[in-house]
């Protein structure tokens, strides 16, 4: 008399379900990846090709309209030196990288270079890579 029982379970597992899930959420962040900005300031960046690999601790920015903006924030132009002193701090090796929109004349970012040389911060040139 054979008693085993007729109904045996596969060990297969139907994986279309789950690379369909992947697909979903590989589509999902690759869309959300694209809305997101790093920086809110609506700047053209001049070009270059070389690539440096600096970490900041203060972003300093200047737009056409000849506004400053430290991290982000507002900062009138006789401001600007007491706010990036505030924000650098008390920091052992401080760095501003500069922001500057592509029109906008060279004595704007000199300014800001000449803040960062007296108060002995190191200084870089943000720019878009082509």
């Amino acid at each position: 008399m054979d008693i085993r029982g007729r109904n045996k379970i596969t060990p297969e597992f139907n994986m279309s379900s789950m690379t369909d899930i992947v697909f979903l959420l590989l589509i999902f962040f690759m869309i959300a990846s694209t809305l997101v900005s790093a920086e809110a300031i609506d700047l053209l960046l001049p070009n270059s090709t070389s690539k440096t690999t600096q970490t900041k601790n203060v972003s300093v920015s200047v737009n056409k309209k000849l506004q400053y903006f430290v991290n982000m924030k507002e900062v009138s132009k006789t401001r600007l030196e007491a706010e990036v002193l505030e924000m650098v701090g008390n920091s052992s090796s401080p760095t501003i990288t500069i922001r500057s929109d592509q029109d906008v004349d060279l004595k704007h970012v000199v300014f800001i270079m000449d803040i960062a040389n007296r108060n002995k911060i190191k200084s870089t040139l943000a720019v878009k890579s082509n």
